[in-house]
């Protein structure tokens, strides 16, 4: 009954521009209320925003390469065709494409060099797909840590408005303590995005490597296979 009198009122064009007015009032005075706390809050929730959407496109861009390349380097390798496999991984830029590279480069050398190759270079390959995610996990702890900063200092200056006034009055206490909260808010507004989109990068990579480890483990086992054919 309370949100169909709630929709009922917001399509009363009146009531839904106050509404939308002291919503956005309200955030932008929430926002420079914090006080000369809103800088490093500001630069940890744009450089979060700059990093999240960068690595959203990088990594977007790499999946769907890995995901062609793994298909069409398991079909070359199901036929046996070595030379265009490794053709295909040299001329491809993705981080499947240069692990899977490096085994078949050294696919006469045996499969433990061909095992040892593609766990070097998934080591290489996976600290760039890692690149960024330290850049959040920081801001995901920072953030908060200055919203309570920021609520230490409200505090402070509360009690030191109470200290030279001399008696309790809700008026002379109201402004630190709100800062107080507000800083404490703004903080974590700011690092829950961020840690969300710490975890769903986390989650994308994890299925990345799941992917290209079981695309180099056929890739091992037919090289092997055809080891032992040729002594044969």
């Amino acid at each position: 009954m309370a949100i169909q009198l709630f929709g009922a009122l917001l399509q009363i064009p009146s009531v839904e521009g106050e509404v939308t007015c002291c919503s956005m009032e309200y955030m932008t005075d929430l926002w420079v209320s914090t006080g000369w706390m809103i800088y490093p809050l500001a630069f940890c929730l744009v450089l979060g925003v700059i990093v999240i959407v960068i690595k959203f496109i990088s990594l977007t861009g790499k999946a769907m390469k890995t995901k062609k390349i793994l298909k069409d380097v398991d079909e070359l390798l199901t036929q046996q065709r070595i030379s265009e496999a490794l053709e295909l991984t040299r001329d491809t830029d993705a981080p499947a494409a240069n692990i899977l590279y490096a085994g078949l480069e050294r696919h006469e050398e045996g499969t433990e060099r061909v095992m040892k190759a593609i766990e070097n270079q998934g080591l290489l390959e996976m600290s760039k797909l890692e690149s960024g995610l330290t850049v959040l996990a920081t801001l995901t702890n920072i953030a908060p840590l200055l919203g309570f900063l920021g609520t230490v200092i409200g505090m402070i200056v509360a009690f030191q408005s109470i200290e030279a006034a001399g008696e309790v009055e809700a008026t002379l206490v109201a402004g630190g303590i709100r800062v107080a909260l507000q800083t404490t808010a703004a903080g974590l507004m700011i690092a829950i995005p961020v840690s969300i989109g710490h975890n769903y990068f986390v989650s994308r990579i994890d299925s990345l490597v799941v992917d290209m480890e079981e695309s180099a483990q056929k890739m091992v086992d037919t090289l092997h296979g055809m080891e032992h054919g040729r002594k044969a």
